[in-house]
């Protein structure tokens, strides 16, 4: 390795440091192990225990939004016969992943990293923070970085402007801060949003709810699927005997159907439109009727489309405990939420399912030989390093296919590249803008969806170019193959 050991007697020095052990931290740290043995590494997580989002988000009927084939680990199939998972499944899977391969032991739990500091004279990162519920200060240091933090606060939720919401007396929830002792049984709940959280808040609280209203602005397309297809009951039964052909033919099939979809999204729109339109109608009782509920005013998966399995949100509308409300809030009284269409909701509790709020690097200050680096003036290389920033690496998903198979391809190119620097001596890379990508290279969204949430949070993270090695990710099988084969040496100094 063209890196210099650390003194032994330095405590807290490796040669990877990898903040947080979610999905794409347990992740990266396996391909590490698998690729780059002769590496050290630590993993710093903020919280008491694995599994990020999973451990974090508890609200009632919590679950993935994608299937499990593909959003857990290809190293580790998923072997559950459900598509779509709980939040509680999903944690025990990856804890039990890392404990699998060993990477439990090489994780540092209840530590907040506030500062990481590059320094190019020693080619080391610094990282400040503190440790333990004393808040007693922690430095690291390592000569890679992997921010595996997600891409939204874990401390603040979006703020979504609801007028005379501090009026209410009831309960206000938001579901990423939802309390174990909130007893909602036999009242009347309304739910403000019309996203994942929304439509699978909405079903898991009809069971001891009053009613449940779900109260939004503008509708959303909401996709049935069931927890086991047709297909998937054929392959398990035709494989038994072989499960790692079984769980390689899953995975394939839910690596290939979302791909399709999207396509044909991009160009057939007003087809796939009309056909969602159709199946939404036919599962909402009479009662509710599409349009305006159902009646999206963008095109299909220019914001991400909702999953419900075996349809239990439309079931849940069908049982009559459940109710949608379109429209604009005037105002909020003590008790009663007043729309500008004249309809009144008199609710106990009030859930904001409203978004979430974005963040870049886990909201750390980042530094290069003291100077701090502007992250959303940056544009990010290959859609893993930013712009100017040395031996860092950002793990971004999918927002139109699972978030797992966008860090597993991130988590393969770096092993590539380290590989790389090892053979040619190289201790720094950093990505730079050439003469030519200065006069050439136009700016674009990093994330491409029209959300509100994606669209408030231009100003805080980094841009995405129009070309070359500054586009942002495209679909799971290009960005594979970028990892194994692609481009690694443009618009970057590879430096010894």
């Amino acid at each position: 390795m063209a890196w210099q050991p650390f003194p032994k007697e330095e405590e807290n020095a490796y040669d990877v440091l990898i903040v947080g052990a979610g999905i794409s931290g347990i992740n990266a740290a396996y391909r590490l192990q698998e690729r780059n043995p002769n590496l050290t590494y630590k993993i710093i997580e903020g919280r008491h225990e694995i599994g990020g989002t999973w451990s974090l988000f508890n609200y009632p009927g919590i679950r993935s939004d994608s299937d499990l084939y593909t959003f857990g680990f290809a190293w580790r199939p998923w072997s559950d016969n459900s598509s779509i998972a709980s939040g509680g499944l999903i944690k025990n899977y990856v804890t039990e992943s890392a404990r699998v391969a060993g990477i439990d032991q090489h994780i540092e739990f209840n530590t907040w990293i506030s500062k990481a500091a590059w320094s190019t004279p020693d080619k080391t990162w610094t990282l400040q923070g503190t440790a333990g519920e004393k808040k007693e200060p922690r430095t690291y240091k390592s000569r890679f970085l992997f921010y595996c933090t997600g891409y939204y606060n874990y401390h603040e939720p979006l703020q979504a402007d609801i007028p005379g919401i501090k009026n209410f007396k009831g309960d206000v929830i938001h579901p990423q801060f939802w309390p174990k002792d909130l007893d909602y049984t036999d009242k009347e709940v309304v739910v403000i949003g019309s996203g994942a959280t929304a439509i699978t808040v909405l079903p898991a609280m009809a069971d001891k709810a009053k009613k449940v209203t779900m109260l939004q602005r503008s509708p959303s397309y909401v996709m049935s699927i069931p927890r086991e297809d047709p297909i998937e009951k054929i392959t398990r039964f035709l494989w038994w005997w072989a499960p790692p052909i079984q769980s390689w033919l899953l995975r394939t099939k839910w690596l290939i159907t979302p791909l399709m979809l999207t396509s044909f999204a991009a160009r057939y729109p007003e087809t796939l439109r009309k056909i969602s339109h159709s199946r939404m109608a036919a599962q909402l009782p009479k009662s509710i009727p599409r349009d305006p509920h159902f009646t999206p005013s963008y095109r299909p998966w220019e914001q991400r489309m909702c999953l419900c399995p075996d349809g239990d949100f439309f079931a849940a509308l069908r049982s009559g405990k459940c109710d949608v409300a379109t429209g604009h809030i005037e105002n909020i009284t003590e008790t009663t939420i007043k729309l500008k269409s004249g309809q009144e909701l008199n609710p106990d509790i009030i859930v904001t399912a409203t978004g979430l709020k974005l963040i870049f690097a886990g909201g750390m200050d980042v530094t290069v030989d003291g100077k701090p680096l502007n992250i959303p003036e940056k544009f990010l290389w290959k859609g893993i390093m930013l712009q100017d920033l040395p031996n860092a690496a950002f793990y971004i998903g999918y927002v139109d296919a699972s978030w797992t198979l966008g860090a597993d391809s991130t988590a393969q190119l770096l092993c590539r590249m380290i590989n790389t620097m090892a053979k040619e001596g190289v201790t720094e890379v950093v990505p730079r803008f050439t003469a030519e990508d200065k006069e050439t290279v136009q700016e674009q969204d990093l994330l491409r969806l029209n959300s509100t949430y994606v669209t408030r949070s231009k100003s805080v993270i980094p841009k995405a170019g129009d070309r070359g090695q500054w586009l942002p990710r495209s679909y799971y099988f290009k960005d594979i193959l970028t990892a194994w084969y692609g481009d690694i040496k443009s618009s970057a100094e590879w430096i010894k």
